[in-house]
């Protein structure tokens, strides 16, 4: 009987374990198989192309490809600055929302989430517009204060990219803390006002210590969704391609490559590489902040 159970149980997660297969063990068993060949032309380039055996040698070009590794480097130092400031108004957003009745906080909650609920694609298109200097109402806003700020300029290209990601990802990452504080036991609250302790004091000493584990569940969410980033820059690339070109993340430099160059062994290299990448950093972040909170 208890055998049979654990079968009945065991045929719950069959259906995940068919999508886990086919969606993400096969794509990346293909992935690999492909980036182990590359295609030769013949000649002048007239005949066709075949397909030949080169072992490792796209990862070695992929690891020596310049546009590729300074891509992974850019994203990588405006997530040093971009993740940071989103936690951290995110983990006052929540800590507002605690402080406050359920039923108020309720409302809150759902209010500061509609960013989230609102697709990538279209946020980025709205944002594009607002900084637009034709129809976006910002360029005359700072003109008016005595600020002419473009916001499509070199040096301001990463800022409205990384203010576009942090107002579209504060929803999710404070419902993620505001879920932790909710089981942060009432009663240490009740007993440090006792002793004297100031609302500030006991975010400080209490609250934030439990939500420790929400902050590094949405840094790591947070890193690897920054590796990840395409939409944004692809959609700012027709605005300014002067200054976002066709290599500014990794994600651009495997599309392009796939897609416009049309060497897709080369491309599933390269996307091999940065699964790996993340998943290196994502380990490496899971360490030290699990050290940090032991």
């Amino acid at each position: 009987m208890v055998r049979s159970q654990r079968w009945k149980g065991a045929a719950f997660t069959v259906p995940f374990q068919l999508g886990f297969v086919f969606l993400y063990l096969l794509p990346i068993g293909y992935a690999v198989y492909q980036s182990l060949f590359l295609e030769k032309q013949s000649g002048l380039g007239l005949g066709g192309a075949t397909r030949e055996f080169v072992g490792l040698d796209n990862y070695q070009h992929g690891l020596t490809d310049s546009a590729f590794m300074n891509s992974i480097l850019r994203v990588v130092l405006f997530a040093c600055v971009q993740i940071p400031v989103m936690l951290l108004i995110s983990l006052v957003l929540a800590l507002l929302l605690d402080a406050l009745t359920s039923r108020v906080a309720g409302r809150f909650r759902i209010f500061l989430l509609v960013p989230y609920m609102i697709p990538g694609v279209v946020a980025a298109i709205v944002w594009i517009n607002l900084y637009s200097p034709a129809v976006g109402p910002l360029r005359p806003l700072g003109e008016f204060f005595g600020f002419d700020w473009n916001f499509f300029a070199p040096s301001m290209v990463w800022p409205s990219i990384g203010n576009l990601l942090t107002w579209h990802g504060i929803g999710y990452n404070m419902v993620i803390i505001y879920s932790a504080l909710q089981g942060v036991p009432r009663e240490l609250f009740e007993a440090a006002r006792l002793d004297g302790a100031s609302e500030i004091r006991i975010a400080r000493s209490i609250k934030i210590p439990h939500v420790r584990g929400a902050l590094v569940l949405t840094g790591l969410l947070s890193i690897i969704q920054m590796l990840q980033l395409f939409n944004e820059p692809a959609l700012f690339r027709n605005v300014t391609p002067q200054t976002v070109d066709d290599s500014f993340t990794p994600i651009m430099v495997i599309y392009n490559q796939a897609f416009n160059s049309g060497n897709y062994h080369y491309a599933a290299a390269l996307s091999v590489l940065l699964a790996l990448i993340l998943g290196v950093a994502s380990f490496l972040f899971y360490r030290l902040t699990s050290r940090k909170a032991d």
